[in-house]
């Protein structure tokens, strides 16, 4: 047994050492990524707490207050036409319990009045448009901004027109495939392998278990972006459904699993983009880039802009 230690250690130590000095120089082992685009300020679901969510007056206010990028999610309508919107069904956002894949472009309803802000419990939005904009429409307002589009369900036809969009108004290398499944993402790669994609949940479980191995600096990374829940906005701004998150322990648990600075710098110096979301509050802001995150995304765009400009001034 002690002849096994006098090898085991030794070779313990040396990996660990190279694995903590890999990890400090990743430029050894990979190249770093070089994306068309470098987003600090990012506006979810366009900005959906200064104007109604994901339609075109919340996207050109977005902009308005240099939004860097619009992230947003995509259905499509019985007639084909691709939609920006958060849901599939309805009812949270126009109170008719009906499904866009269920209606020609023309019969969706139109948003209520006051819409419920879903990371900023006990607020609501409001805005003069409120119909729901198609996807094509986006692109040919901005066709320079960065988008990151999540497609939530496995729908060839929907993955296959968002990737006919992208390649149409030619902005492969400015907007990115999410989604918080791998196959979605496995067949959103496969329409279109020249667009950036983020990470999936199975994909951020793999690389926090490749990070705590010491396993990651050796291991090659495919995707862009990694986009995940800033922990303390849990059961404060957004109150999550599911009880387990409910919970104080497991909240402080993710929190110290996920947020590890060492993990988003080595993920930085690789080229990897990190956006934690979503930031409502100044000092979620703060948390967020004080724990490394190269992006934050936010509901209230000029929220976002007051605080880098302050603090860009104080700099």
């Amino acid at each position: 047994m002690s002849s096994c230690l006098y090898f085991i250690l030794p070779a313990l130590g040396g990996y660990t050492l190279t694995s903590l000095y890999l990890l400090k120089n990743p430029h050894i082992l990979h190249r770093k990524k070089r994306t068309a685009f470098y987003c600090t300020h990012i506006s979810h679901r366009g900005g959906c707490g200064e104007r109604i969510e994901s339609t075109m007056e919340a996207f050109t206010h977005a902009v308005e207050q240099g939004t860097q990028m619009l992230e947003m999610d995509v259905h499509l309508t019985r007639d084909g036409h691709v939609v920006v919107s958060h849901d599939e069904n309805l009812l949270r956002q126009t109170g008719q319990d009906v499904t866009i894949s269920s209606l020609n472009l023309q019969d969706l309803p139109l948003y209520k009045e006051r819409l419920k802000v879903t990371f900023n419990a006990g607020h609501y939005s409001t805005g003069a448009d409120r119909k729901f904009a198609l996807l094509e429409d986006v692109f040919r307002k901005f066709p320079k901004l960065p988008i990151s589009i999540e497609i939530k369900e496995n729908n060839s036809q929907l993955i296959k027109k968002v990737s006919e969009l992208v390649k149409c108004y030619n902005r492969e290398d400015i907007t990115v495939w999410a989604s918080v499944s791998s196959s979605i993402l496995t067949e959103c790669r496969e329409t279109n392998d020249c667009m950036p994609y983020s990470f999936s949940i199975k994909r951020g479980v793999l690389l926090l278990l490749l990070f705590y191995s010491g396993l990651l600096p050796f291991v090659p990374i495919g995707e862009s972006l990694l986009q995940f829940y800033l922990p303390c906005i849990l059961n404060r701004t957004f109150i999550p459904e599911t009880r387990i998150l409910r919970n104080k322990l497991v909240i402080s648990l993710v929190k110290t699993i996920t947020m590890r600075k060492s993990l988003f710098k080595h993920l930085a110096a690789r080229g990897i983009q990190v956006h934690l979301f979503v930031c409502n509050k100044d000092e979620d802001i703060k948390a967020a880039i004080g724990f490394g995150a190269t992006g934050v995304m936010t509901d209230y765009p000029s929220l976002l802009s007051n605080y880098l400009s302050r603090n860009r001034c104080q700099e």
